[in-house]
């Protein structure tokens, strides 16, 4: 089992967009090998920042689903529409 975070920056009044994307996607990963569960937290020192903790089998799983084709659409969408700044992501145990 591995813990990935990922954090990301919102733009400012995108925070329900964002919000809304997350379960969106949740709903998607259900299906993806190797997905365990995901969780969202908001930073609450830090307006719209985010934490997305999800759990893997292993970090190959979380890596060819980050190489995706559906990961990579979702990222971009972010990217233009919804994000301040590039995801962060950051193994927290193998």
């Amino acid at each position: 089992m591995v813990t990935i975070g990922m954090n990301y920056d919102v733009l400012e009044g995108k925070s329900d967009v964002f919000e809304r994307a997350f379960q969106s996607v949740i709903e998607a990963m259900s299906g993806i090998d190797g997905h365990e569960a995901s969780f969202l937290y908001a930073d609450v020192n830090k307006a719209r920042s985010y934490l997305i903790v999800s759990e893997w089998n292993d970090v190959n799983a979380f890596q060819a689903f980050i190489a995706s084709e559906q990961f990579a659409r979702v990222t971009n969408w972010g990217q233009e529409q919804v994000l301040a700044g590039p995801p962060r992501h950051q193994v927290y145990g193998a």
